[in-house]
């Protein structure tokens, strides 16, 4: 079998790790940043191996749903967790808007601290696909970018935020 895809997107934050775990893990802040252009609703989150993380994502009177099953979680250094788009009763199922889109994606985040900065590594791979998921996947690789970045400049900016204190 020949190697699966890998998406993988690296972001440096001007931020300590521990706030880069928080705004990846906090139910309150991810809907700040994750989804951007959405409306994003955290339903539960367990941040724990085994532990569901289950949101929404509103948009145009519509929503898509998005399940996700924590494997590790090493504060803060790593999470893993398998990524599916689900119906509204969270069970996975079939990305509705591309039919040969892979049912589940590895996740891996990593984050490393030097000198106060953090070094963000995230990975997304296709986990038990057939051929057509993993051809979608790899052809959809090149617009990826364009919604994580965004994501990724909302995180930079709510990390300002939170540097700033508590009251800000």
């Amino acid at each position: 079998m020949s190697e699966l895809p890998i998406y993988v997107l690296e972001r440096e934050f001007a931020a300590p790790r521990e706030l880069v775990w928080r705004a990846w893990t906090d139910p309150v802040l991810l809907p700040r940043w994750y989804g951007p252009g959405a409306e994003t609703v955290v339903h539960r989150l367990d941040l724990e191996p085994g532990g569901l993380w289950l949101l929404e994502m509103r948009w145009g009177g519509n929503s898509h749903y998005q399940r996700v099953e924590y494997v590790e979680v090493e504060p803060p250094g790593r999470l893993v967790w398998l990524h599916s788009v689900a119906d509204a009763d969270w069970s996975v199922v079939a990305n509705p808007m591309m039919a040969d889109w892979p049912r589940v994606l590895r996740t891996a985040v990593t984050f490393e601290e030097a000198d106060g900065r953090t070094k963000m590594r995230f990975t997304w791979v296709p986990e038990n696909a057939n051929g057509a998921e993993v051809a979608c996947f790899a052809a959809a690789m090149g617009g990826m970018d364009k919604g994580w970045s965004t994501g990724m400049e909302k995180i930079a900016e709510l990390l300002v935020e939170l540097e700033a204190g508590p009251n800000a």
